[in-house]
């Protein structure tokens, strides 16, 4: 599982052994022809209701309704007791986001391996629970501060350096969900970076949530270090990034959005062409979230989009004008679209 479920998953049960939860925010994405209040009437739920029990159940009513293909909730913690409620769906003849089939090789990790990450992910819950889990991305791979989970990520860099055949092998062939979603993280700390940015980009297809957010993390980080290092020559393509801002898995959503930010700090006229033309709706869907540290990551690129500066995207989500930036970015799409007609 990815450091970020880890983390979201045990702040969840802290919340819930505290007091039962409710539901807080609630935001949409993937909705064309259906409607929240149509959603929200198949759940019978609202902004105060209780959390329901089973995410699975919900899931189900949502399928329900007519023109659903497929339903995905997702609860994040936590404002008190309050949690924000994800509900994404994919409609027929939507957008889709492909996966791979689950490789059915052999290739596999060493025990001692699986054994430090897990060691790993406890050294991230303990930091986040003191509240420290800052990184510094510029190595290529994200260090944390916290002295414990900083050592164990020290083990992955000399084993990616002794072994990133291996990793590469496990990432394609592997038929463990679990070591495959190490293999995506561990390989993130290979000496050579631009040599491991294809195989990360591979995982990014991968049929399992978790590798293809740890190749998300993974390929944040060695972008981060592009840009300080231009001379490395690092090229990530921006491809699969934004096809996963049509993806049904939220995860895949808030992590795209997260590194395609990273990708533009610079400009990349090519990332911004491609958004424009494949997931210009998806981003203005997630910008509107009521959630807003989820919303302001696909707001900048949406900004970025439109043409204007980060100066005066982040003064126009100050003055809380996010629906005037989201309108005008979208109307030339909407006019041409028109024209087409």
């Amino acid at each position: 599982m990815s450091v970020v479920r880890i983390l979201a998953l045990l702040v969840l049960a802290s919340a819930a052994e505290a007091q039962a939860p409710v539901v807080g925010d609630i935001n949409f994405y993937g909705l064309h022809k259906a409607s929240g209040d149509k959603i929200l009437n198949a759940l019978e739920i609202k902004a105060g209701s209780a959390l329901p029990p089973s995410r699975g159940a919900m899931e189900e009513r949502i399928e329900e309704i007519p023109g659903v293909v497929e339903a995905r909730v997702e609860a994040v913690c936590c404002d008190g007791a309050a949690v924000a409620l994800f509900i994404g769906v994919e409609e027929k003849g939507a957008p889709h986001f492909d996966y791979r089939a689950a490789p059915a090789g052999n290739a596999a990790l060493p025990q001692d391996l699986m054994d430090t990450y897990h060691d790993f992910l406890g050294a991230v819950e303990r930091a986040a629970t003191a509240g420290n889990t800052a990184e510094d991305l510029t190595a290529g791979h994200g260090l944390m501060a916290e002295p414990a989970a900083r050592a164990l990520q020290e083990k992955f860099a000399e084993f990616a350096a002794d072994h990133v055949d291996l990793l590469r092998e496990e990432l394609r062939t592997g038929p463990e969900p679990d070591e495959r979603a190490v293999a995506a993280s561990v390989i993130g700390y290979a000496p050579a970076k631009p040599a491991v940015v294809n195989d990360l980009q591979y995982a990014l297809q991968d049929p399992d949530d978790a590798v293809r957010a740890n190749a998300v993390r993974s390929l944040k980080a060695i972008a981060v270090l592009a840009q300080k290092q231009p001379a490395l020559g690092i090229r990530i393509q921006p491809t699969w990034f934004v096809e996963m801002l049509n993806s049904i898995v939220l995860s895949d959503r808030v992590q795209a959005a997260d590194a395609l930010v990273v990708l533009t700090d610079n400009g990349d006229p090519a990332a911004l062409d491609l958004m424009r033309e494949r997931a210009l709706n998806s981003l203005a869907e997630m910008a509107r979230w009521k959630t807003l540290r989820y919303a302001l990551p696909p707001f900048l690129l949406l900004g970025r989009i439109g043409g204007l500066k980060d100066a005066e995207i982040q003064r126009s989500w100050e003055n809380g004008e996010r629906e005037t930036v989201i309108k005008k970015v979208l109307a030339p799409a909407a006019k041409g679209k028109r024209g087409g007609l």
